[in-house]
């Protein structure tokens, strides 16, 4: 049995075509990011802050807020720089961003983070902090558009 040339032709056009658009699909981008958090904490604490996105050269002001429990106390205010993986569009860096965490500083300290969103992006962060903070507890952060 013997299969045209023109068949022949189609079903590779049509693969070619199905593994362009599956890689098209899987295809995430990343970008840069930057921001300060004041965070406050008595036991529960809270945070607040605001920042940039950097998407493909252009530049998106961003709002931080989160809240803490568990054994945390003090006050501080963190600089946060990194790197945003995983995005298709802007919007995929707004959400709810959870991690389980524990660490100190005193005066100026250094931190380090990595955070996922429900959308699968993931924040990979260092910090330089300011201030008296001591924690042990389940923190989370939101990042909005402004």
């Amino acid at each position: 049995m013997t299969i045209s040339s023109g068949f022949r032709s189609i079903a590779v056009a049509a693969i070619a075509t199905a593994g362009v658009s599956l890689a098209s699909a899987a295809h995430a981008d990343s970008g840069k990011i930057r921001f300060s958090v004041y965070k406050a904490a008595f036991f529960v604490g809270g945070s607040g802050g605001e920042g940039t996105l950097t998407f493909h050269g252009r530049k998106y002001p961003i709002s931080i807020g989160g809240v803490s429990g568990g054994l945390a106390f003090g006050v501080s205010k963190t600089y946060f720089q990194g790197t945003v993986r995983h995005i298709k569009r802007v919007r995929d860096v707004t959400g709810v961003y959870g991690a389980a965490g524990g660490g100190g500083t005193l005066g100026k300290g250094a931190q380090v983070i990595v955070m996922t969103n429900d959308k699968g992006a993931q924040l990979e962060l260092t910090g330089r902090q300011v201030g008296l903070q001591v924690n042990a507890d389940l923190s989370g952060l939101a990042i909005s558009m402004r």
